[in-house]
């Protein structure tokens, strides 16, 4: 007859192998539903888009299963899709990634596909058309470099300056090769477009920020920007760690975003200030 204590020694040695084996079974489940989830990083109003693509049924048709992740600062968010804390990340134009690749060649990203323009309007409560602005006008414009050259460019199409040669993200007012109507440039925090519209009789405005002042860039601005090669560098792309360039699973994201019925829900609640663009990653690279 086993003493008490033998019989305590196989209990305690039944327990232990019985937890050892549950937690190798959750390890694993844990590690099979890791592997089958997408961390998807964003900010702002891209974060609200993809949490509604995340519960879609697209989604689960396409045996996705997403999470979504929100950064507000773009370079950490940038940080940590190149770490792993996120997969993918959904925020930025092709300009800033290729910026933000210059600055970090040991942490480099690779765009996995195009998603869309969101026009950069001319805004005027003074006149209805370009044709319209005066000599000796102000225009207001942004004091952040990236958006100070992309505001310039916009006047240029419109007809209203010529800039430099060679003139890139990082060109300023001194690019400025031909002013005919002697504009005056008054340099301004990016946030504030709406607000300075009510003084200044033009006005560059983001439809980031214009959408937060409850304007709308298709229908309340006298000229915006039109997805052609012009504006190439600044459609939004999604973007992933280099290593990760060719996934399969993160490229369905790309097919997923052009979903008809997730277009339809974009475009209804952004009243189509997201322009679709689905076009191949050559065609940022021409």
């Amino acid at each position: 007859m086993k003493s008490k204590k033998s019989i305590g020694y196989i209990i305690v040695a039944l327990l232990a192998v019985t937890l050892v084996g549950f937690g190798i079974h959750s390890f694993t489940a844990n590690s099979a539903s890791k592997d089958s989830d997408i961390v998807v990083g964003s900010q702002g109003s891209d974060y609200d888009i993809w949490q509604h693509i995340a519960k879609s049924p697209q989604a689960k048709k396409l045996g996705l299963h997403i999470s979504v992740k929100q950064i507000n600062d773009g370079v950490q968010l940038n940080k940590a899709t190149t770490d792993g804390t996120v997969d993918v990340n959904a925020f930025q134009s092709w300009s800033y990634l290729q910026a933000y690749n210059k600055e970090n060649k040991a942490g480099q990203l690779k765009a996995l596909g195009t998603t869309y323009l969101e026009p950069l309007g001319i805004y005027s409560n003074k006149y209805k058309n370009v044709k319209d602005i005066p000599n000796g006008t102000t225009v207001a414009i942004v004091n952040n470099p990236a958006n100070t050259s992309r505001d310039l460019l916009l006047l240029q199409s419109a007809g209203l300056l010529k800039l430099k040669p060679g003139f890139n993200a990082l060109g300023d007012t001194r690019d400025i090769a031909s002013n005919p109507r002697h504009l005056k440039f008054d340099e301004i925090d990016d946030t504030t477009g709406p607000r300075v519209l009510k003084s200044v009789p033009v006005v560059l405005i983001s439809n980031k920020v214009a959408l937060e002042g409850n304007l709308n860039v298709l229908k309340d601005s006298i000229f915006h920007e039109q997805v052609n090669d012009s504006t190439k560098d600044n459609i939004n792309v999604l973007a992933t760690a280099k290593k990760n360039a060719n996934n399969d699973k993160y490229k369905k994201l790309i097919n997923l975003y052009h979903e008809p019925a997730i277009q339809k829900y974009i475009k209804a609640k952004y009243d189509g200030t997201k322009v679709e663009v689905k076009k191949p990653l050559s065609y940022l690279n021409k």
